[in-house]
């Protein structure tokens, strides 16, 4: 699965689009290297997001299509 849309169906970012600009600013790692939109995403991969002086790092545990808002979720675990 592509990270800007794994990013966008767990609901970590809100919009595709907004997953995009950050992964184009260099803003998202993947697996500890600055990653592109396109990258593919895999089970057990480690997602690191700047959002200004903030990050979020998170464990990818399954990949879905689309998922409900309730089950977004346990699409990942934060570290």
């Amino acid at each position: 699965m592509r990270l800007d849309k794994f990013l966008k169906v767990s609901r970590i970012i809100k919009r595709r689009t907004v997953a995009n600009e950050a992964c184009d600013a260099g803003r998202v790692k993947l697996n500890d290297r600055v990653a592109k939109a396109g990258a593919d995403v895999s089970v057990g991969d480690v997602i690191e997001i700047t959002f200004g002086n903030k990050t979020v790092k998170v464990e990818v545990l399954s990949l879905a299509e689309s998922t409900k808002k309730e089950d977004a979720a346990d699409m990942y675990r934060e570290l």
